[in-house]
């Protein structure tokens, strides 16, 4: 099964959605603004992303410009902020069985089907 991480109002997160309903994939769609992640689910999914925390974060967000930016955060006070502020997590995220990309561009898709 897929996951994908969605954000309706986003181009991108859009695409990526219906590039993956033509796939013949079983889906699982996540509004994460709808619903949002708790700690240990974006730790996790950071660990398959293979990345660190800051670079899952959509830095141009005013809110992170505003209460974050030029700060020096743990690992952990950024996970945090996602948690807080869902808005903050780069998307689409998408994930099959222990690996994850965030498919920007949308042939990234591609290193998980």
């Amino acid at each position: 099964m897929i996951k994908i991480y969605h954000n309706p109002r986003c181009g991108k997160s859009r695409e990526c959605l219906a590039f993956l309903e033509h796939s013949n994939e079983e889906l699982e769609i996540i509004k994460y603004l709808d619903s949002p992640l708790d700690f240990e689910t974006l730790t996790d999914i950071i660990k398959k992303l293979n990345c660190t925390p800051v670079e899952l974060i959509r830095t141009k967000e005013p809110i992170w410009i505003e209460h974050y930016k030029n700060k020096a955060l743990s690992d952990t006070e950024i996970i945090q902020a996602m948690v807080d502020y869902p808005i903050l997590i780069e998307r689409p995220i998408v994930v099959r069985g222990e690996k994850a990309v965030i498919a920007r561009p949308l042939d990234k898709i591609n290193m998980l089907l």
